[in-house]
């Protein structure tokens, strides 16, 4: 590669450089000139030293411009560092002129600090000024006579903006709410009475002070909706009646088992009787042939008990009972 040529590529390289460089020249003397129309002080100088720091000018001067318009007065070193530290400028900016305009307290340390806790500033003054309505999801409790009803409140907040940083969110006010509810109906006497007056669910749900410690103040309590569910205190006494059957007719086994393995054992008591009497029975014949032999019977004395065995039999068979010849 010539001289020539060599040169040619470093005047162009220098030409794109110094465009480039004029490109950026021409957009911070931009960004300084509005700045100067609007009263915002602020040196070319440190528009420059910005995008060294990695902050960007037009969102710093925006910021300034649209604060002092507004009467405001913010440190520019400020708003850099709040974008530094993750912030968003254009937001806090947004929010402290909302607050201005409302009479709303709200200084530039609170909404920064705000704004970084995660929270949406400029919605929470809005908030402030315009109260959100919250509507809960359906509450279930049941009254003191066993019925079961189902409520649903709508909830009116405010943004309280002291307590924004480290106060709860709108899932607990709900939470409450819904504990609140649960109470007021569990104390009631009858379901009757929730129904006449739903507004006594209210009255006593707001006498809690459920707020405390959270990032909003209530402002009212509406119960928009009360249904009937069901029958609690039937079902649990027809729950309850049915474990008392159950434990009868387990009673009543228990005691139908008992019998039957008493029946048993009677009847193998009557078997092992029977069997002893037969044994006994056995040993006749053999007493009478010894009484034979010994001369304590004669032949007259065993034609009387044949007669008199044949008289029981046949009266057993009149009778219909069966004789113990027949048993035999």
């Amino acid at each position: 590669m010539d001289t020539q040529t060599i040169l040619l590529v470093v005047l162009a390289i220098a030409g794109l450089a110094v465009l480039i460089l004029l490109i950026l020249v021409m957009n911070i003397l931009g960004l300084w000139f509005n700045a100067q129309l609007s009263g915002v002080r602020i040196s070319f100088l440190q528009l420059i030293f910005m995008r060294w720091r990695k902050v960007p000018p037009s969102l710093i001067v925006k910021g300034l411009i649209m604060t002092t318009k507004a009467g405001l007065k913010l440190n520019r070193d400020e708003l850099e560092a709040h974008h530094l530290a993750g912030g968003n400028v254009l937001l806090v900016a947004n929010a402290l002129i909302s607050a201005d305009k409302a009479n709303i307290s709200l200084d530039f340390k609170a909404a920064t600090a705000i704004d970084l806790a995660g929270r949406n500033v400029f919605e929470a003054v809005q908030m402030s000024v315009t109260p959100k309505v919250i509507e809960s999801p359906p509450v279930v409790a049941v009254a003191k006579d066993g019925i079961q009803l189902i409520a649903k409140a709508r909830v009116t907040v405010r943004a309280n903006i002291k307590q924004l940083v480290g106060g709860a969110g709108e899932e607990t006010i709900l939470a409450r709410v819904g504990e609140g509810i649960v109470t007021s109906i569990g104390s009631a006497v009858s379901h009757k009475q929730v129904l006449e007056n739903p507004d006594t669910i209210s009255k006593l749900v707001l006498e809690k002070g459920l707020d405390a410690g959270t990032a909003f103040e209530i402002l009212s309590i509406d119960i928009a909706d009360v249904d009937i569910g069901k029958n609690i205190g039937a079902e649990l006494q027809m729950d309850q009646a049915n474990a008392d059957k159950n434990i009868a007719q387990a009673k009543a086994e228990e005691r139908r088992a008992m019998a039957v393995a008493l029946e048993q054992e009677m009847i193998a008591k009557a078997q092992e009787a029977r069997a002893k009497v037969i044994e006994a029975e056995a040993e006749v014949p053999k007493a009478m042939a010894e009484a034979f032999r010994s001369g304590n019977m004669g032949i007259m004395d065993y034609y009387k008990f044949e007669n008199i065995k044949a008289d029981t039999k046949m009266r057993g068979s009149i009778s219909g009972g069966g004789g113990e010849g027949e048993k035999k």
